[in-house]
Parts: C-alpha cells; sequence; structure tokens
C-alpha cells in the first residue's frame, strides 16, 4: 500500500462480509469470481449530516444518499485526460475528466495503475492431468490448493494483504487451450496465406506469455514447414508484464528457440501508427472487458444522451455529473451503432415503453436521469485502428458476453478487489486508481455489427464452447466422469473471428 489512507481503507473493506465461490457454485460462475482483478475507493462521496435545500442542477444526478453540491467545483476544475496525466506519480485531485478517461487512468497510469503496479497472474505449475481428475469439484479443490500454494510462495518473498491475483484460461487450460488457436490459425493459413506469405501474428496483451509460448510450441512440434515462415508480436502497454513475457521468452532452452521468431512492442495499441500492409491474425483474448467505457444517461422525457464526467474534489473524493454536449467519441459511437445496429435488438435504456418511463420518473424522489449506459467508445476506436494500420488483419477475440454481480446499469462493469485472499466486490466504478478491477461484459452482436461496420471485415460469433469443441483435442481436458472442464467452464464468454 502507498499510504495510511488506502491502509486504513483496506481494514474498512475487511470489515465487510466478503464475496467468495461457494463451494457447489456452478463451473460458469465459478470461473468469473476466481478471475478477480481488482479496484479501490478512496471513500464513498461522504453524506452530509444535515442535507442542503439548495437546487439541483439539471444535470447533476440525483442519488439516493443526497451528496454535496458540487457544481461550482464542477465550473471550476481544469479537464484533465488519461494520456495528460501519464507522468504523474499521484493520483489527480482538484480535476474533472470523462469516464473513459477515470477509468482508463485507474487501470492503466504507467504509475500507479492496476495492470502497471498490482497485478499478478496466477500460474498453475504443472498442466493440470485432466484425464486422472475424478470431476469437476475435484479440480476446484485442486484449482484452491495451486491457488494457496502459488500465493504462499509469494508471500515468503513479500508479503502483500492487497495482492491482486487472478487466473486466465490460457493458464488453466495450459497448453490446450492454445494449441486450439494455433490449429486454428494453422489451418486457416494454410488454406488461403500459404506458401505466399508467411504467418504474421499479433497479440494484445499477452498476460505471462503462456499464450504465446505454448502457440509456438506447438507449431514447431506439428509443422515445421509452417514455424520456418511464423513471426509473432506481442503489443504490450504494461512495462511489468512486457518484462515478464521477455523473462519467461529467455527462461528455458526450449522457449528461447523462439526468441528469434518475437518481437514484444511495450506501448499501448491506441498509440499505434505504423502501416501492417501484410495479411495477419491479431489475438485479442480477453482484453475488450478491461477497454475503457463512456458512460451516458438519458433524459427520460426527452430521450436526450448526456455523458458522464467524474470530478475529483480537494479531498479526493468522487462526484459523478453529465452534460448535455457529447463529445466526439462519444457522439461518433452513437452514430455508428444507430448505423450498424439498426435492425438489432440490444439492451438500452430507453428500450422500454415510454409512458411506463415518464410514470417511473414522475415518482417522488425519482431519479432526474435514467440508469447509466456504459459505451464502449475504447472498443471502437480499437476497431477503427485495425482497420486503418491492419488492412489484411483476421481478428480473433475471447470475452464474457455477461459478468454476475455487475453495477447497477446498462453494459455496466463487475467492480472488485481483493485483500487478505477474498474477493471484495463494490457497486460503483468510481474508486481508487489503481487498486480496483474494473471490466465490463462485451455485447457481441452490437460489437459485430460495428466491427463490420468500421473495418468492413466479415465475421462469425459462436461460444467458446462451440469454438473448442471444433479446434481443441477435447479428450485431453476430460475428466474420469466425462465432464470436461475446458469445455464446461466459461459459459458466459464467447469467440469472434474474422472469416
Amino acid at each position: 500500500m502507498d499510504s495510511p489512507a488506502v491502509n486504513k481503507l483496506f481494514r474498512r473493506l475487511a470489515s465487510h462480509k466478503f464475496c467468495q465461490p461457494p463451494l457447489n457454485v456452478s463451473p460458469a460462475v465459478f470461473a468469473q469470481q476466481w478471475r478477480c482483478k481488482s479496484t479501490i475507493s478512496n471513500s464513498s462521496p461522504r453524506i452530509p449530516e444535515k442535507v442542503k435545500t439548495t437546487v439541483e442542477s439539471s444535470w447533476q444526478q440525483r442519488t439516493d444518499h443526497f451528496p454535496l453540491d458540487k457544481a461550482e467545483d464542477f465550473k471550476r476544475y481544469p479537464t484533465v485526460t488519461a494520456d495528460g496525466l501519464r507522468g504523474r506519480k499521484e493520483r489527480p485531485r482538484r480535476v474533472k475528466m470523462l469516464m473513459r478517461d477515470f477509468i482508463e487512468d485507474s487501470l492503466y497510469n504507467p504509475q500507479y495503475g492496476y495492470f502497471s503496479k498490482n497485478v499478478t497472474i496466477f500460474s498453475p505449475g504443472a498442466p493440470f492431468d485432466f484425464n486422472r481428475i475424478k470431476d469437476e469439484p475435484e479440480f476446484n479443490q485442486l484449482l484452491g490448493e495451486r491457488y494457496a500454494q502459488f500465493e504462499d510462495k509469494l508471500d515468503e518473498k513479500e508479503y502483500r494483504e492487497d495482492r491482486q491475483l487472478w487466473h486466465t484460461p490460457t493458464e488453466l487450460f495450459r497448453p490446450y487451450y492454445a494449441e486450439a488457436i494455433a490449429r486454428y490459425m494453422v489451418a486457416n493459413y494454410k488454406l488461403s496465406l500459404f506458401p505466399y506469405h508467411d504467418l504474421v501474428i499479433y497479440e494484445l496483451g499477452a498476460g505471462n506469455g503462456t499464450l504465446m509460448l505454448n502457440i509456438l510450441d506447438f507449431i514447431r512440434h506439428t509443422d515445421p514447414e509452417v514455424y520456418a515462415r511464423t513471426k509473432f508480436r506481442v503489443i504490450e502497454v504494461s512495462t511489468t508484464l512486457a518484462s515478464l513475457q521477455s523473462h519467461h521468452l529467455n527462461a528455458t532452452a526450449a522457449s528461447r528457440g523462439h526468441a528469434d521468431k518475437v518481437e514484444i512492442i511495450n506501448k499501448s495499441v491506441f498509440d499505434w501508427d505504423t502501416f501492417v500492409p501484410t495479411p495477419c491474425f491479431f489475438l485479442a483474448m480477453e482484453v475488450f472487458d478491461n477497454f475503457a467505457h463512456d458512460v451516458i444517461r438519458y433524459d427520460p422525457f426527452t430521450e436526450e444522451a448526456m455523458q458522464g464526467s467524474v470530478l475529483i474534489d480537494a479531498e479526493g473524493d468522487f462526484y459523478e455529473f453529465y452534460q448535455r454536449t457529447l463529445d466526439p467519441v462519444a457522439a461518433r459511437f452513437l452514430r455508428v451503432r444507430d448505423a450498424a445496429c439498426y435492425n438489432r435488438q440490444y439492451s438500452h435504456p430507453l428500450h422500454t415503453p415510454r409512458f411506463l418511463r415518464n410514470f417511473r420518473h414522475r415518482l417522488p424522489l425519482a431519479p432526474n436521469l435514467t440508469l447509466p449506459e456504459y459505451i464502449p467508445t475504447r472498443l471502437m476506436q480499437f476497431f477503427s485502428i485495425l482497420g486503418t494500420y491492419f488492412p489484411g488483419h483476421r481478428l480473433i477475440t475471447s470475452d464474457f458476453h455477461s459478468l454476475p454481480q455487475a453495477t447497477a446499469g446498462y453494459n455496466a462493469p463487475v467492480v472488485q478487489t481483493r485483500y487478505q485472499r477474498r474477493t471484495v466486490l463494490v457497486r460503483t466504478p468510481l474508486v481508487e486508481q489503481g487498486y480496483f478491477d474494473i471490466l465490463f461484459p462485451t455485447d457481441f452482436g452490437v460489437m459485430e455489427d460495428i466491427y463490420r461496420a468500421l473495418t468492413g471485415r466479415l465475421t462469425r460469433v459462436m461460444t467458446h464452447e462451440d469454438f473448442f469443441r471444433r479446434w481443441a483435442d477435447v479428450e485431453d481436458t476430460q475428466m474420469r466422469s466425462g465432464e470436461n472442464a475446458m469445455l464446461g467452464w466459461y459459459k458466459n464468454a464467447s469467440v469472434l473471428v474474422t472469416v
């Protein structure tokens, strides 16, 4: 921890009831809850002892606890962006910023961001021998034991009550998960690109580097001719993780054999400015959930969209404000979605009968705006980068299409941290920057339409199970009971591929 105030906060969190995976939880839910990433709040906006009776601004969202009126501070404080805060070593105060900049700063600031300082990705050690495991309850037990052993070793080096530890399917189902993706890429490469082009693979956010190494191991072992034409490039925003990937690449003689195939590029994909004309596969596995979102609320009567900003006051507390003027990025997203999804039904605050909405908002103490809608503006920008700089790409992505225990709103995030090896969920994304994970579900229907509109590429969406049933050697992850861990877990995940 970096301040007595944050230490005090964690002690306060420890006094609350923690959210832990129950012993009889379903595999899909268990997978989500063990994938704990985190974030911490300074404090909730304080409740004044005596409620003020000043007239409330039409664009400050009313809430159940009547926060202090910060309208004058909102007018006076300067507007900052996540890019402008990259060089800061301390979290800002007396500023305001768009919600997407607040989330981006919380997760990716090089000095105090979640992925820059507080992330540890679980590695189970030796791969699980699924054929010897009785059933899913026994697998859950073994996984819990390996988690404890992994963290015990970390504690021997440095004890941390606030360690943020989570896992990915790449680590849990190593090497079979990566082999399925490699099998898909090699088959499609040989079908349409070989021998006229090299097999060029980009991976966005490579974590420990496990997916990269497992893919290269598989291609080297199964198809030396294709391996000779293979190039693997990682785009990694986190300097810490980029160093870890380089370390694992050079850890053994077998992995060092891939060194001339691999390039690790330590930069944000949103800073990408190099044109790549050659055909390539672009992997984005479980990265969309951590892309920053904007927040929009609507006037329930006029249906006018209003964009959310975050005010950080002199005490470091957070307040949410809404303005009728949309910034160009949010305005573009709404235009693109309206055009691309004109014949698709999707969840939206205004997709309810108008008379019911009007009646609800005329009730005493009703909010003056709808529930928030979180829109994936960063994802839209990522698709634009693919279309502009990678015209020959083939996207392969997997992420969560739904998440349990999310905050209130449409497409709302799960916000959680980890303290004393227990998961702590909170109800707002306005939390201490760098200590909480903020992860969003992905509406794959809307995402597919927007991707097609911005890149001109055709796609196919399928469930996690359907993709891996087709491309994985499923016998390797089948347990003695007949259950299949890789197919049974991540029921709330989908896969999208460019065709």
